[in-house]
């Protein structure tokens, strides 16, 4: 019998993945779980987005007014010498996944804090996917999950604007 990789993984072999040419946000929940689940202190810094569009994101206020310091900046995991993830290996993510960043949990979905919106990103290889199976199936989530992320996220969010405003670092 042969095991089938993850969609993920399978992804990985095929092209440039989500965890490769994403700016990966973590809250300040997540730098806590990271830092319990890996004893590292350092695997996030703070930067302005590589991409200037980033910040004419107009569908989410409460995120665009949150989650950056005044300098613009914004904590995102930092990445290896080719650009990938920190976490991420040949084998997929090194995080289990109740410790991978939420907005990591929550992808292929789009989102505001008002919504879960129905439609999901484009990208992912669903030419891959089982005769029969979904995305989401194969993805292992569930709404009932997805619908915690998200209110984790904006709870966690919404702590990060007062460690903004307070000037501190988590």
């Amino acid at each position: 019998m042969t095991i089938q990789e993850s969609l993920c993984f399978q992804c990985s072999q095929q092209r440039i993945t989500c965890c490769q040419k994403r700016e990966i946000y973590v809250t300040p929940g997540d730098v806590r779980r990271i830092a319990d689940e890996t004893g590292l202190s350092d695997f996030f810094e703070f930067c302005t987005p590589g991409d200037a569009r980033y910040m004419e994101n107009n569908d989410d206020p409460v995120w665009m007014n949150s989650i950056f310091r005044p300098d613009h900046s914004r904590r995102i995991v930092k990445r290896q010498s080719n650009g990938n993830c920190l976490f991420l290996s040949p084998k997929g993510c090194i995080l289990t996944g109740d410790v991978r960043p939420l907005v990591c949990r929550l992808h292929p979905f789009n989102y505001n804090a008002e919504q879960i919106y129905p439609e999901l990103e484009e990208g992912c290889p669903t030419h891959l996917l089982n005769k029969g199976e979904t995305l989401l199936q194969s993805l292992g989530m569930n709404p009932d999950s997805v619908g915690i992320w998200h209110r984790t996220l904006y709870l966690e969010i919404l702590t990060e604007k007062q460690h903004n405003e307070n000037w501190i670092d988590v």
